[in-house]
């Protein structure tokens, strides 16, 4: 088995070990509302579940160089955003938001997608997904970086209100066969879900 000190490697040496280590990894679609009223989408896979009381969720949103990217930025200035899963019939137009473009031009209005609004935030949501998550900011926490630049910028944000297809819904719970959600490996690669087993825990 190879051993290697990550202060010995570069940044992206590191983040090819990561992001081809812990997989799979789900993705989460973020809307955020510029100061301008722009709405701005994009995809992560930084992504994952905080806690349940309440219900919270984590998305660590990478700088370059030090620069915040805008969905952080508006997240932190709104204190709103709407988290929505990825899926099969998604991912297409999701990976389209991907493209670097200007902070005035919509994400989500070049990939075609379709604005609905959202009950309790004033960013608006997309039509185009299964699940979504209205959310309010509970923390933003700077992390990482070199000692003069700042690696990212952790988002802890609340969920205030589901919205959930009513075919994936079933007596309290979610169907994941229904919901055919994708996630994230390395480079290029996505992956769906695959065969279902179960294992009771030990008691």
């Amino acid at each position: 088995m190879l051993s290697i000190d990550p202060n010995e490697l570069s940044e992206r040496d590191n983040y090819k070990f990561l992001v081809g280590s812990i997989i799979p990894r789900p993705i989460a679609f973020v809307t955020t509302l510029s100061e301008d009223g722009v709405v701005n989408g994009a995809p992560f896979s930084y992504f994952n579940i905080v806690t349940s009381n309440p219900p919270m969720i984590s998305i660590s949103v990478q700088r370059v160089g030090g620069k915040m990217k805008d969905t952080a930025h508006h997240a932190i200035t709104k204190g709103e955003l709407v988290v929505h899963i990825v899926d099969e019939q998604n991912v297409e137009q999701v990976n389209e938001t991907a493209a670097s473009v200007p902070s005035h031009v919509s994400e989500v209005q070049l990939a075609g997608m379709t604005l609905v609004e959202s009950e309790r935030v004033q960013v608006p949501a997309i039509q185009e997904a299964k699940i979504r998550m209205e959310c309010v900011l509970e923390k933003a926490i700077e992390l990482g970086g070199n000692g003069e630049e700042i690696g990212c910028d952790l988002l802890i944000a609340r969920v205030v209100q589901f919205h959930i297809d009513e075919a994936l819904y079933h007596k309290g719970r979610i169907d994941a066969k229904q919901l055919r959600a994708v996630s994230r490996l390395a480079g290029a690669s996505y992956a769906k879900i695959g065969e279902h087993f179960e294992m009771k825990r030990p008691k």
